[in-house]
């Protein structure tokens, strides 16, 4: 299966600014992901998406390939990550290069191995899913049916409308996943047919506790700093 890691670093973070390119342990946070990326050996070819000049310098500096600039309207705040997706499909169909699926790496998640990638590629593929996603396992404490809700008499009920809550974390009735956003990969029929980024069909895999430290606040850069620190101690 011929796979596409797209790599997308938008220009103009405001939580931590210049963020795609700030330097963590002397490294730009972009090179974690690329150096991933360019390891793993189940992706044929791995691009940045960007709008920004400078993300584009510091990706030519370190080999990462940015064959475009990305338009303005698709690195909004608000822009949703697939149509970035298509964009740049449609880039290589223009070319004449064709892709079955893509591997969308986020930059905020910067450690990622090339083993990891692989893993999940292989995964994909085994299952014939349309999409697989990282996730991670809610913590217990935060299990749906210990969680209550507001109802309409302003009191408080289970979020699952059970009548009475389960009492002992042994008798929770299965485990729960959130999407930790390290990994996406989705086939080319549905991003582009479906105009889906999940399809119907979706198979996961547990991300490793250090993937899945995402950067999105200077608390979460400071976190990165401390596992860096810890990694070397």
């Amino acid at each position: 299966m011929k796979i596409l890691g797209i790599i997308p670093a938008r220009g103009g973070s405001k939580s931590v600014p210049g963020k795609n390119i700030k330097k963590l342990d002397n490294k730009p946070l972009l090179q974690y992901t690329f150096d991933a990326a360019n390891k793993a050996n189940g992706l044929s070819d791995v691009v940045l998406s960007t709008d920004d000049e400078a993300i584009m310098k510091v990706a030519k500096q370190i080999g990462l390939k940015a064959p475009f600039k990305r338009p303005a309207d698709l690195a909004l705040d608000s822009t949703p990550t697939l149509p970035v997706i298509q964009h740049t499909l449609k880039y290589f169909i223009d070319q004449g290069v064709y892709y079955d699926a893509v591997c969308l790496l986020q930059v905020t998640t910067p450690f990622k191995t090339s083993e990891f990638i692989d893993k999940a590629i292989n995964k994909f593929v085994n299952t014939g899913t349309d999409a697989l996603i990282s996730v991670q396992k809610v913590p217990h404490k935060f299990n749906p049916h210990w969680i209550f809700k507001e109802n309409n008499e302003g009191n408080l009920e289970l979020f699952t409308s059970e009548k009475e809550i389960v009492t002992r974390r042994q008798d929770l009735p299965s485990d729960y996943y959130f999407r930790d956003g390290c990994i996406y990969i989705t086939k080319t029929e549905v991003l582009l047919e479906q105009n889906s980024l999940y399809g119907s069909k979706i198979s996961y895999i547990e991300s490793p506790e250090a993937a899945a430290i995402n950067i999105d606040t200077l608390s979460d850069w400071r976190m990165a700093e401390d596992y860096l620190k810890s990694m070397k101690n």
